[in-house]
């Protein structure tokens, strides 16, 4: 049995958390991201894969994956098959960000997503679920880049991907309903063709818990973390081009990360965390998407 058992029942249920026991949460199997072999034998190039997805073995990892995310006790919805969206669709939470006041959705900074956020919201109207705004040209801004600190603080990484245009428009949806926009301008590393988020270096896991890269990790934002009385699980150089640093929190200390990297699956169980692993070579390592990038959650347990 997960965390998410009866006794959540009464507790509350935010948007505004990385950590809570995950209530709800959208995702999209490889069969409607992916769709078939000739797909994408067509589209890892050009989306800039580390190399090609084996499509049968992808299937299967998510499976797995998704197995795992099954016992937890979240509401699983699924995002569709859409024509006019690449089988990068499979990251789904780049293409929007949840708040309690409603979805915001975002404008994708790689141009080849440009069809994802609306996609996406398409699928949360059909649910019921409102939206607050978007982001609008020449904003840019991907869900990768944003992570909830605590539930009136909302970080952003000025990314290749998430422009100053997009970070001013979510402060002017955000701030005037008392949300602290914290920015943090993260370096250049491979430049605007690599896929680099802030998430790409931060998983919070707890609440005083996160998961992270120091060496890519702005100064200033990791010294505003520690102040703020987070202790971090340092990921190893070793580690880092195999996600270990994209750790995704089912519960306070309960974690889904790839196989593979021991150092920090060690350095986790030390901190506490109970730890869950799934084969991701196919579904994450080649697409530089790992758990959080797969999973688009909405409200959870705190």
């Amino acid at each position: 049995m997960g965390s998410n058992e009866k006794k959540n029942n009464v507790l509350k249920t935010t948007c505004h958390s990385e950590y809570g026991s995950l209530k709800s949460v959208f995702i999209k199997k490889p069969e409607t991201a992916f769709v078939n072999e000739l797909q994408v034998s067509n589209q890892w190039r050009e989306l800039n894969f580390l190399d090609e997805p084996d499509f049968q073995e992808s299937i299967g990892e998510y499976v797995e994956f998704e197995k795992i995310l099954s016992r937890s006790g979240a509401h699983i919805s699924y995002l569709p098959l859409n024509s006019d969206v690449t089988m990068d669709s499979i990251y789904c939470r780049d293409a929007s960000i949840a708040t309690d006041f409603g979805m915001i959705i975002c404008n994708m900074g790689k141009a080849q997503r440009k069809n994802e956020p609306q996609a996406e919201r398409i699928v949360f109207e059909h649910n019921k679920i409102k939206i607050l705004g978007e982001i609008k040209p020449p904003g840019t801004l991907e869900g990768g880049d944003v992570a909830w600190i605590d539930s009136k603080t909302l970080a952003v990484g000025h990314t290749y991907r998430t422009n100053q245009s997009g970070i001013t428009q979510l402060k002017n949806l955000l701030e005037p309903l008392g949300i602290d926009v914290l920015i943090a301008s993260m370096p250049h590393y491979k430049g605007p063709a690599d896929v680099f988020h802030l998430m790409s270096v931060l998983s919070p896991v707890d609440k005083d818990l996160a998961v992270v890269y120091s060496p890519l990790m702005p100064i200033s934002f990791r010294n505003t973390l520690l102040e703020r009385g987070f202790s971090l699980v340092e990921v190893p150089d070793s580690e880092w081009d195999s996600m270990g640093c994209n750790v995704l929190a089912i519960a306070p200390r309960e974690v889904i990360m790839v196989k593979g990297n021991p150092v920090t699956k060690q350095r986790l169980l030390e901190a506490g965390c109970i730890v869950h692993e799934y084969e991701g070579h196919e579904i994450s390592v080649k697409g530089g998407g790992g758990p959080t990038c797969l999973t688009r959650p909405i409200e959870r347990y705190l």
